[in-house]
């Protein structure tokens, strides 16, 4: 049977639209074991934090605070789901959330399950599923 273009054209485009689905279907934001229980991770197992100073879902930590505390930012194109969200940063970048609050990894945890932000200043907190 000879292809055809839109032999050829259908399946293509099929493809095309099943990868950016694949693309945009999974938030990385897993669960890692630490000293407080299961906290939600990166995909690389680092643990994620949630900050006081971020109110309405609104990113607050920039500059010096970020480079402590750097933003869990989403790819472009991700979709929010379930209890994870996006939350828009001054610069446009999107982050991720969850149950509405930004989420940040701590630059002083160097292996999965560390903890060891939790508690700074009273306003660091580990995020732990629901």
């Amino acid at each position: 049977m000879p292809m055809t273009r839109k032999s050829i054209a259908i399946p293509l485009a099929l493809a095309a639209v099943l990868a950016a689905a694949a693309a945009h279907a999974e938030v990385p934001i897993g669960q890692q074991n630490s000293a407080k229980g299961k906290v939600l991770s990166d995909t690389r197992g680092m643990t994620l934090y949630t900050f006081d100073n971020d109110q309405g879902g609104i990113p607050s930590c920039y500059a010096g605070c970020a480079r402590n505390w750097p933003p869990l930012l989403a790819a472009t194109g991700a979709m929010a789901e379930g209890d994870f969200g996006l939350a828009r940063r001054s610069d446009g970048a999107a982050q991720w959330t969850y149950h509405g609050r930004p989420l940040y990894t701590w630059i002083n945890d160097h292996k999965a399950g560390d903890i060891t932000g939790d508690g700074i200043k009273g306003l660091w907190h580990i995020a732990q599923p629901k």
